[in-house]
């Protein structure tokens, strides 16, 4: 990134936002929760077509519950504040692809217990540049890491003993204006 930095001539930047289909992996029971993502990004030519490109997003993300046995629907939300570096390739002048870790900062949670409050995942995504300034994506988020404090705990009410991982998986649509 500092080598990208310093050929700032190189370099431009945008504003992104769009639409999260999120879920928390490993939960057989989740179902997809609707979102949202905005914020910001630079995109950093490093070598001909390749590029480097730091974002910096508020990201709301979890999963809706369906309640069992005369317990209440309910819904795990879970805002972030990611930050992915994406490599990202331009295939031709308009279709690009990308991939890269992201690190993400909980800033809060609705109807979750023992959540961690850091996240990684690692993004595979495409692009379409419809003009020089104005682009769309798709973008699937791969949790790395749980989204809860512990990996393995006993169920006292089941008498079972669980290694589970919990994480979470986002496919976002997003469109971006670069200035």
């Amino acid at each position: 990134m500092a080598f990208g930095f310093t050929n700032a001539q190189k370099a431009r930047f945008g504003v992104k936002g769009g639409l999260n289909i999120a879920t928390i992996g490993g939960a057989n029971d989740a179902n997809s929760l609707i979102g949202f993502q905005l914020g910001g990004f630079a995109e950093i030519n490093v070598w001909k077509k390749l590029y480097i490109q730091p974002e910096l997003l508020f990201s709301a993300q979890g999963a809706k519950f369906d309640g069992y046995y005369g317990e209440r629907d309910y819904t795990v939300n879970l805002n972030y504040i990611n930050v992915p570096v994406l490599a990202k390739y331009y295939i031709t002048k308009q279709f690009s692809v990308e991939a890269g870790p992201q690190l993400g900062l909980l800033v809060s949670s609705e109807n979750i217990e023992d959540e961690k409050s850091v996240d990684v995942g690692f993004n595979l995504g495409a692009g379409y540049n419809f003009t020089d300034n104005f682009s769309v994506g798709i973008r699937y988020t791969i949790g790395l890491t749980s989204i809860y404090d512990y990996n393995d705990y006993y169920d006292d009410y089941d008498g079972y003993y669980y290694d589970n991982r919990y994480s979470n998986n986002v496919l976002a649509l997003t469109a971006a204006y670069k200035f």
